[in-house]
């Protein structure tokens, strides 16, 4: 069902709790990749237009329910006052009387960040004592951030029991519109590009899809499971060899021609190959499965692209994966990418303005297009019928 939208509401002198996936990556105390803070921006800029008095809230890192200042949200303030170009006030409470003196004492248009949401263990316990001091920063709620939105967390899922009016900012639609494009897969060819290092990560995800999808092209560590399963020689590549017979049911389902596996890999040392040696260990895929991809992708009206095709981190063993960036930047349909190394790979070919959507949700993504019910959408208030 559509979900509310934070355009629906009355804002204007309203405290609005807003919901944020600011959970950035970061080196001594400077982050090094602030897209989840930027994907933010047109939901905070049209609350403070429309008098709204916001409070942020968000979780960084695994503090696993106690005070880690390894893990504050200050330097994430003080970086979304510059690119805001406005004041943030920061709370050095998550709740409490401070935060509440905080937020009462914001003026329209005013925005302020309390402490991490994981140094409360309330936080992912979904408790209600914490959840209900949540909602007492807030006459509205708003969430935004899809990253987190596969949790049933107390700012995810139990604050908005304490609340008549729970919409989705624009972030959070966005995803789910493009992302729900992809899940209904109303336009073909249909193609779904899958790598990464495990292939239990991706299994529930290509059950699902394989139901749509014209073509699936499987490339990265993960490939090597599946290349077991069809008894191909795999050397000392990488595999998951519990979910090799998973894999092999995936194969046996799959239509003549669905699934593309590599055709040649490009070994640890360079060298490509149409049969991994013994003790080879293939890290890329070779020359003839990138053309053979690139042919899949390019006709395509809906591409879903989640997980890098070799060790990209290491030229020149990430030609494979900027070669698939390419054909999907070239590719005139529908293009998303799905969160993760594949969004790092993209910003590192300078192809992530070419796609149609880039995900800020990893696991989220992963989980609503195998189907899964994503708690911090399911709570949201459901839109008026028109």
């Amino acid at each position: 069902m559509p979900k509310l939208s934070v355009a629906d509401l009355d804002l204007s002198g309203r405290l609005v709790l807003t919901r944020v996936d600011f959970n950035v990556p970061m080196h001594q105390g400077v982050i090094t990749d602030d897209s989840r803070i930027t994907a933010t921006l047109p939901t905070l800029r049209y609350l403070r237009e429309h008098g709204a008095r916001t409070v942020l809230c968000s979780h960084l890192g695994r503090p696993k329910g106690k005070i880690d200042l390894k893990y504050t949200l200050r330097p994430v303030a003080e970086h979304l006052e510059r690119v805001l170009d406005a004041n943030v006030g920061f709370c050095p409470e998550t709740v409490g009387p401070l935060a509440n003196e905080m937020a009462s004492k914001l003026e329209p248009g005013g925005v302020m960040l309390v402490e991490n949401l994981r140094f409360q263990a309330g936080e992912e316990a979904n408790d209600e004592g914490f959840s209900r001091q949540l909602a007492e920063l807030g006459d509205v709620y708003v969430n935004d951030a899809f990253g987190a939105a596969h949790r049933a967390h107390a700012s995810t899922a139990g604050v908005t029991r304490f609340f008549t009016e729970a919409a989705a900012g624009f972030l959070m639609l966005r995803e789910l519109d493009y992302l729900g494009r992809v899940l209904a897969a109303k336009e073909h060819p249909f193609v779904v590009i899958l790598g990464g290092a495990k292939a239990s990560d991706k299994l529930p995800l290509i059950s699902h899809l394989a139901r749509t999808a014209d073509h699936l092209l499987i490339g990265g560590g993960m490939a090597y499971t599946f290349l077991r399963a069809k008894g191909k020689p795999i050397g000392d590549s990488l595999v998951q060899d519990d979910f090799v017979p998973a894999a092999g049911d995936l194969l046996k389902q799959a239509k003549h021609g669905q699934i593309l596996l590599p055709t040649d890999h490009v070994l640890e040392e360079g060298t490509v190959v149409h049969e991994i040696p013994a003790h080879g260990k293939a890290m890329d895929i070779g020359p003839a499965t990138r053309a053979a991809f690139a042919r899949a992708i390019a006709p395509a009206r809906i591409v879903f692209w989640n997980g890098p095709m070799g060790v990209f981190e290491r030229p020149p063993l990430d030609a494979g994966t900027l070669a698939v960036a390419r054909a999907v930047a070239g590719c005139p349909g529908v293009t998303v990418a799905g969160g993760g190394d594949s969004v790092a790979a993209l910003r590192a070919s300078g192809l992530e303005d070419k796609l149609t959507h880039v995900s800020t949700g990893g696991g989220a993504s992963l989980e609503f297009l195998a189907g899964d019910t994503l708690p911090g959408v399911a709570a949201l208030t459901e839109a008026p019928s028109a």
